[in-house]
């Protein structure tokens, strides 16, 4: 599923508020007028890529957790695949079939 501008800017909110940062915050801390954020996240304007990955790191985030399907998700999605990555390919294939016949 192809993300739009809408979920960006939910996304950031989102972000922002698990950092517990206030848009003035996370606006200062960009180096941005107080009202940067809350401007953004209004829609004012586009979000520069350069913004958003400064933004997912000062959350400490990463690109990949902010684009992930469900950015909620993302740690139990991630620990699940790096478990199943370490299995061999018989245990996947048990996995898989037993996932598939529930």
């Amino acid at each position: 599923q192809c993300m739009d501008y809408k979920d960006i800017v939910l996304r950031i909110k989102q972000l922002r508020d698990r950092c517990h940062l206030s848009a003035r915050e996370l606006s200062l801390q960009l180096g941005k007028n107080s009202t940067y954020i809350t401007k953004l996240e209004a829609g004012e304007y586009a979000v520069p890529i350069q913004v958003l990955l400064e933004i997912i790191e000062i959350c400490g985030s990463t690109p990949e957790e902010f684009f992930h399907r469900d950015m909620l998700a993302y740690k139990k999605d991630k620990e699940l695949l790096d478990y199943f990555s370490k299995l061999d390919e018989n245990q996947k294939n048990a996995i898989l079939n037993l996932y598939k016949t529930k």
